[in-house]
């Protein structure tokens, strides 16, 4: 690989760190990375509104994509690091400014090596909450795109290692908002009311038991994250109660039937109490599921650079979009080490190693 595009890409990496936008609202960072292709390649890039795609017309027949995710975290940059963030509460913490870059740098390789067969370079948005992949994978099918493969880079393994396995890589999960809504009353007279306190008790009471471990054939969780209940007026008995939960599951299914359970449970809790009963789901991630003749192929071209390849005994329980794209073609989610050393992803002291752009480049290019 050039030295010059290698330093173009970690010029585009550090810019991309330093102006992070949270998900939704990556106008910039959209904008810059199209800039980019348009003025160091000659491939054809499509704006898609809120995402955009790269092609390099192959020589041979066949169609494969690759994804990198541009969205930032709502977290203040603490690193003095001369790319630091310039931008209050966003700040690259997951390593997303390295995996456009590392697509990027792909793009300037095919712009002067050409591909064996049609390569899409497919930027999303919207990672982080789960609101980009499902627009983007629907490109596969309207493209015919039978091929699809994208990396994260992950602090703990050797830098430049590839991690893999076959199924699961990451757990579904999902946001469950439960609402329940009685009738106020005086705090003297709470039988006057109907009061939703219990009805949330008896929901998070049930929550061991449907997540009982023996019960499921893979990782099960439900986490509650939030309970409003009331306000803090002493003399009234609250009528308004939302219970927030994170679900999680190795298998999409045991996921699905977990919710099921949950709602069932708070359908009768409301006809019990009286209570009127809304829901609402944010954050929505589908199990990512590797194929497993995708991982296989991972696997030799990472063995054909001479990098290190280990085998995940466990998946991710962190949730990731590729998931929707999986749905609609084959291919695998593959791990990148950031170094034994690296501080975690979405802590104060992470920032994506540039060193991995050429590793993540040269095993995307030997997929092609």
């Amino acid at each position: 690989m050039s030295d010059e595009r290698l330093d173009l890409a970690v010029q585009l990496r550090h810019a991309l760190h330093a102006h992070p936008e949270l998900s939704g609202r990556e106008f910039w960072t959209r904008q810059t990375l199209m800039d980019f292709l348009r003025a160091h390649t000659r491939l054809e890039v499509v704006d898609r509104g809120s995402w955009f795609y790269a092609r390099c017309r192959g020589r041979g027949e066949g169609k494969v994509a690759f994804r990198a995710d541009f969205d930032a975290l709502p977290m203040e940059e603490t690193l003095p690091i001369p790319h630091r963030s310039r931008c209050p509460g966003a700040a690259h913490k997951c390593g997303h400014d390295g995996h456009s870059a590392a697509l990027a740098l792909l793009g300037l390789t095919l712009d002067e090596e050409g591909a064996a067969r049609d390569t899409y370079l497919i930027f999303q948005p919207a990672e982080e909450i789960g609101g980009g992949g499902e627009a983007c994978a629907a490109f596969l099918r309207e493209e015919g795109i039978g091929e699809v493969y994208a990396f994260h880079n992950m602090p703990g393994y050797p830098l430049g290692a590839v991690a893999l396995r076959s199924g699961t890589m990451n757990c579904a999960s999902k946001g469950l908002i439960l609402r329940f809504t009685g009738v106020p009353t005086h705090a003297s007279t709470p039988e006057l009311g109907r009061n939703p306190a219990s009805a949330v008790a008896a929901v998070v009471s049930a929550i061991p038991e449907l997540t009982r471990p023996e019960e499921h054939r893979g990782l099960v969780l439900c986490t509650v994250v939030g309970i409003d209940l009331g306000e803090r007026a002493f003399g009234i008995s609250a009528y308004q109660g939302e219970l927030l939960l994170t679900l999680r599951a190795q298998y999409q299914e045991e996921l699905d039937a977990l919710q099921e359970a949950l709602l069932a449970l708070a359908r009768e809790q409301a006809k019990e109490y009286g209570l009127t009963l809304e829901r609402a789901e944010k954050d929505v991630f589908p199990e990512t599921a590797n194929h497993p003749a995708a991982v296989d192929k991972v696997r030799r071209a990472a063995e054909g650079l001479g990098l290190t390849v280990i085998d995940m005994p466990e998946p991710m329980r962190g949730s990731e979009d590729f998931g929707w794209y999986l749905r609609q073609a084959e291919g695998a989610m593959f791990l990148l080490g950031d170094g034994e050393d690296c501080p975690p992803l979405h802590s104060d002291g992470f920032d994506f190693p540039d060193a991995l752009l050429p590793t993540a480049c040269a095993l995307f290019r030997a997929l092609i």
